[in-house]
Formats: structure tokens, C-alpha cells, sequence
């Protein structure tokens, strides 16, 4: 395979936690500067596979992994890999907004810098051009200093976007971004993800199917049937998904007749 247009991608994955299998020989790639979405009932792998992309998962204790994934055409895997080298090229936005409580805006941007041991001789540059990439430089410019916690939900979303930016990453995951969020700060998020794509490779988690045709360049529908592990039932171009679902499964998904 080659990985000329595939920052990232995912062979045979299967997840444990404990003795219960939970995902099952997921194949799927993530094509540089595109935007993925995983769909898919509550339960059936989403949130697990989209840990797995950055070794997140790795912290319960009781995960278990078969299969590989690549990025830039190595195995996050392999033997001798530090995860956390892995997770700075590889960004997680998380469900629920959570800057840091007791530092301000800009010591949010620059935490991960700081927590990796990494030096920017400009760290003002730094902080500016996070915040701009994360959509939200005009509405905190004047206010670098306050509390993280002065921010509305959405802002505190994307100043955890910004955060993740500064640390240069290939790739951005994001898991439910936008599910403690109202519409307005909603539709700011997705703003930013498109405005973000062309730079690099995005995979978000998603309960709302008109989120993922508005952000996503192709679509991956995860189902996990009669107590079977997950799996991928449908993976394509997103208005092929949902226009013309090949699988009558995924037909009933996106057309809201279960999950």
C-alpha cells in the first residue's frame, strides 16, 4: 500500500477489555488533509477504535490490541514506539471541553508544550496562530490572561482545538467535539474543522448524521450486532454513504430508523 495519500491507517485492528472483544478486524484509511467520520449506534466501537489511532485506549488497564496502525507509514505499534511521541503528532479533542482549570487561556495553548518538555523560542507567535487556526483569536485576543474557565462551552472547545495545534500534530481526532455544545457553538466548531482540513488529516466521532455530511469527506458506519464485537458495515465517500448505501443496514442508520 502506498502511503503517499494515506497519512494514517488502520489494519486488522481488534480491541479487548478484558475478555469481552469490543472491536473486530477494523481496515480503514484516512486519506491526508480529509475529513473522516465515524457513525454508528452508541456502544458499537467508535469511541474505542478513535483511542486506538493514538494509543489513548492503552490507558484502561484492562485494553488489549491486535492488528496495526500506520502513520507516515510506520507502526504506532511497533516494538520500541513511545506513545506519548505518538500522541503529539496525533491530537485528541475530547467530548466535553477540558482546558486546564487553573491556567489561563494562553498557558492553555502552550500546556502541552510545557508537560512534553518541548521549547518554542516564540511562544507568543505560537499562541496567536494556534488560537487563529482554532477559529477564536478575535474573541480572546484582549483577554489572553483571564481564566480558561471565563470561556462560554464552545470557545472552551476550541481553545482544547488550539491546545492541541500548538503541539504541530498530522493528525486531529475528535470525539463527539460538538456534544455538550449548543447549535451556534456547534456550527463554530464545524467552521474550523473545515477550515482545518486542508492542512491535515481529521477523524471525528459523531451522533449527528447532518454534522458528518457537512464535515466529512468520506464516512466510515460502525454497528455492533447481538452482543457481536464491533465492526465496519459501510465505508466510502460520505455523500455516497447516505445517498446510496450499499448495505441495507446503513440505509436504516442514516435514515433514522435505529440508534
Amino acid at each position: 500500500m502506498s502511503n503517499r495519500n494515506y497519512i494514517l491507517s488502520a489494519e486488522d485492528v481488534n480491541v479487548w477489555f478484558g475478555e469481552r472483544h469490543v472491536l473486530k478486524d477494523v481496515n480503514l484509511e484516512f486519506p491526508s488533509n480529509q475529513v473522516t467520520a465515524l457513525i454508528g449506534p452508541s456502544g458499537c466501537g467508535k469511541s474505542t477504535f478513535i483511542r486506538t489511532l493514538n494509543r489513548m485506549h492503552e490507558l484502561i488497564p484492562s485494553a488489549g490490541f491486535g492488528g496495526r496502525v500506520l502513520l507516515d507509514g510506520e507502526d504506532i505499534y511497533g516494538e520500541g514506539v513511545d506513545p506519548v511521541k505518538v500522541r503529539l503528532k496525533v491530537g485528541m479533542v475530547f467530548q466535553k471541553p477540558n482546558p486546564f482549570p487553573t491556567m489561563s487561556i494562553k498557558e492553555n495553548v502552550l500546556s502541552g508544550l510545557k508537560l512534553s518538555g518541548r521549547h518554542n523560542p516564540n511562544t507568543e507567535e505560537l499562541v496567536e496562530t494556534s488560537l487563529r487556526r482554532a477559529s477564536i483569536w478575535n474573541e480572546v485576543k484582549d483577554r489572553l490572561n483571564d481564566p480558561a474557565l471565563s470561556l462560554s462551552g464552545g470557545q472552551q472547545q476550541r481553545l482544547c482545538i488550539a491546545r492541541s495545534l500548538a503541539m504541530g500534530p498530522e493528525v486531529l481526532l475528535m470525539d463527539e467535539p460538538c456534544s455538550a455544545l449548543d447549535p451556534g457553538s456547534t456550527r463554530r466548531v464545524e467552521e474550523t474543522i473545515l477550515e482545518l482540513a486542508p492542512q491535515m488529516t481529521i477523524v471525528i466521532v459523531t451522533h449527528n448524521m447532518q454534522q458528518a455530511q457537512r464535515v466529512a469527506d468520506q464516512t466510515a458506519f460502525f454497528l455492533s450486532e447481538d452482543g457481536n464485537p464491533g465492526h465496519v458495515v459501510e465505508f466510502g465517500a460520505t455523500e455516497q454513504v447516505f445517498d446510496q448505501p450499499i448495505d441495507p443496514r446503513t440505509n436504516d442508520y442514516v435514515n433514522g430508523h435505529f440508534g
